[in-house]
């Protein structure tokens, strides 16, 4: 271990990389601590803590909704426009063949990504403040003061955008899941804090247990996560003059979890947005409407069987669905066929991308039983 940390070290260029990342989310921390003016802090604190379904979003966001920072949305519109899209080039066929033009189409489509960042990070902050200001957390204000406050939460949230993308481009790893992990981790200390304030004995143990058993599970991930299945493809000899081009015996690398966390991340967005839209209507004049509001909300509560089942459920779901946009094995057997190549025993085209899905159904099986 020390060997590789001195490797690091003494690497220039990777040591750059490092210090510029651990620079952009120290920089991310501190914005996420600076407030937007005009918030009882104290009050919107309170609220967090005794509502589970905003504590849920508070943790997502890593404690920016918490202390109603400028970064307080953060990188939650740009995933919801990236999940857009990407449905989106599976339906609108411009984009679909934008998607095929290589380099440039993927350009393209990442700055209609960004450009739809905006408008959704604007519908996104003047949602939360309706809704902070109907549960009495924040006050009447005027337009000016509106217009203020959804600027610079859109700020923040194009501000981060660009911090995930600057650490995707010069530094290490992808930046937008950095963001979003730290956020999550940065409340770990708060809790190891208030964990250890009504330490005794008997919670010493099970906080030992707990440990270990989070050690395992993570070592678990980690090597489902970095599992590949490896499928053989050969490409034909061709001789063109005095030269022979192919005869290559290669492997196509399937990872396990192809989806990563985006799975996750859908289903969480699935889960939250049920509680979050009957909020707005637990206070209505209708005694009807209101009692139904009210039942969605409990029923979206973290600590119920029906949360639990229906995001089990959404996770399988959303990693088949995701698995399919991102591995296309038609058009993976179809690259295959122009370039020469096949799988061993296999006709090139239909049989190999029906191979291919049969792979791919497996490993998702495999994922989930790991998980």
């Amino acid at each position: 271990m020390w060997d590789t940390l001195t490797k690091i070290y003494t690497h220039k260029d990777l040591r750059n990389k490092i210090l510029f990342v651990l620079g952009i989310l120290v920089l991310f921390r501190i914005l996420a601590h600076i407030p937007v003016p005009g918030i009882d802090l104290n009050e919107l604190r309170s609220f967090f803590e005794r509502n589970q379904l905003f504590g849920l979003l508070n943790l997502f966001s890593g404690g920016t909704m918490r202390n109603f920072a400028i970064v307080m949305m953060g990188v939650g519109p740009y995933i919801t426009s990236s999940i857009i899209f990407q449905l989106l080039t599976m339906i609108v066929p411009s984009l679909e063949s934008l998607q095929k033009e290589g380099e440039y189409g993927r350009q393209k489509i990442n700055q209609y990504t960004r450009l739809a960042t905006i408008p959704l990070a604007l519908l996104q902050s003047y949602t939360m403040i309706v809704l902070l200001n109907r549960q009495g957390i924040i006050g009447s204000w005027s337009l000016f003061e509106l217009v203020t406050m959804l600027c610079t939460m859109t700020a923040g949230t194009i501000l981060l955008m660009w911090l995930g993308e600057l650490i995707s481009e010069k530094g290490i790893g992808n930046g937008i899941s950095l963001i979003i992990t730290l956020g999550i981790i940065s409340g770990v200390p708060t809790s190891i804090q208030q964990t250890l304030l009504v330490m005794d004995t008997t919670k010493l143990i099970g906080i030992i247990i707990f440990g270990l058993i989070a050690l395992f599970v993570t070592a678990l991930i980690v090597f489902v996560n970095e599992g590949e299945r490896q499928v053989p493809v050969t490409y034909a000899r061709r001789i063109r003059g005095h030269s022979t081009h192919g005869g290559v015996d290669t492997h196509l690398p399937i990872k396990v979890n192809i989806g990563g966390v985006i799975p996750i991340i859908f289903a969480l967005s699935m889960m939250i947005f049920p509680g979050v839209i009957a909020k707005f209507f637990e206070q209505a004049k209708s005694p009807q409407i209101a009692q139904a509001a009210g039942f969605i909300v409990n029923l979206f509560e973290k600590n119920n069987v029906f949360y639990g089942v229906f995001y089990f459920v959404l996770v399988i779901a959303f990693t088949y669905f995701y698995a399919s946009i991102v591995f296309k094995s038609d058009q993976i057997a179809d690259n295959l066929q122009k370039q020469g190549g096949f799988v061993p025993g296999l006709r090139p085209g239909k049989e190999t991308a029906d191979y291919l899905n049969t792979i791919l159904y497996n490993l998702k099986i495999y994922k989930h039983y790991c998980d």
